[in-house]
């Protein structure tokens, strides 16, 4: 069927796979069952990272199947992601080379930074005082020469606004292939959805259900009643009717799930549509951004003053 979306082609000429599985939050000890379940459900995309303290369990998921031939290395694609602590130019590689080892691959389908934040070297945790000022152009140039060893065979950007990735895309010698940033319903991406389009970088969604499982955060995306309304009338889930509109506006989705009924439900967004009447209905939606940073904002420490600096007004 030609609405199915399975996957999306990068500026690279590499094929994206549409659905990825988000491994934010999912615990040790947990992560793994999450990945082999996936995995077996047919999932061909895993979003990892390297803050998120779970790449090693991930490995010995990935080397166990690769060994017993459930699936091959090439037809994964598995992103990661530079921390903020890494951002000196001589720690890029050995920040990637960690997240190899971790992971036990010798390559990584796509490379990004995490945000265009810098913290201390070796800083732990989220204090004020770790916050640096960032080099964007310079921790670029050292993510070009993953790209260009191979070893990173796409790179990109996450968490930029229009404005950031637009001061990158300036001076870069290999443009972003990606920007990964929240998106959902709630919070759609109206203008840098269209800015990335027309500069040839594609939108990758994460917390594409409104991240329901992150105690601080207070999400109602789900429960939206437009949401609720096309769910009930196509008879399908909520959770599959935001996953099925962020395919249908052009973007990957990343949806977190360590459940398996709910990892393979994820999934079941390739054999329908939402119909373009109720797809307008979405436009309607009250906007708002529920993951904000505000860690990486600080009056003294850092560059950010307010939230309005680090998101260029995309609140």
């Amino acid at each position: 069927m030609s609405n199915e979306i399975r996957h999306f082609v990068l500026n690279t000429g590499a094929k994206i796979p549409s659905v990825g599985l988000g491994t934010w939050q999912s615990d040790p000890g947990v992560v793994g069952n999450a990945v082999a379940a996936a995995i077996k459900a047919g999932y061909r995309h895993i979003d990892c990272a390297q803050i998120y303290g779970n790449e090693k369990e991930i490995g010995l998921v990935l080397k166990k199947f690769f060994e017993d031939g459930v699936v091959k290395r090439e037809d994964l694609w598995i992103t990661s992601k530079l921390w903020n602590a890494y951002h000196e130019p001589e720690d890029v590689p050995e920040a990637l080379d960690r997240t190899l080892r971790d992971l036990q691959i010798d390559y990584l389908d796509l490379y990004l930074m995490h945000w265009p934040v810098k913290m201390k070297k070796g800083s732990v945790g989220f204090k004020p005082e770790n916050l640096d000022k960032p080099d964007i152009p310079s921790t670029w140039k050292a993510m070009e020469v993953l790209y260009d060893s191979g070893k990173a065979r796409a790179i990109g950007v996450s968490n930029f606004s229009t404005k950031k990735l637009g001061d990158l895309l300036e001076v870069a010698r290999v443009p972003p292939a990606v920007n990964q940033v929240e998106c959902h319903p709630s919070w759609q991406q109206q203008k840098l959805r269209e800015f990335c389009k027309s500069k040839g970088v594609h939108l990758s969604g994460y917390s594409p259900l409104g991240s329901p499982g992150t105690t601080w955060i207070k999400s109602d995306v789900l429960k939206h009643p437009v949401v609720n309304m096309v769910a009930e009338k196509l008879g399908k889930t909520p959770a599959q009717v935001c996953l099925r509109w962020g395919l249908q506006m052009g973007n990957s989705v990343l949806p977190k799930s360590t459940n398996e009924v709910r990892i393979k439900e994820n999934l079941d967004v390739f054999d329908w549509s939402i119909p373009e009447d109720l797809l307008a209905k979405f436009s309607g939606i009250e906007q708002a951004r529920l993951l904000r940073g505000t860690s990486f904002v600080h009056e003294t420490y850092g560059v950010f003053r307010t939230l309005e600096d680090l998101w260029d007004g995309e609140i």
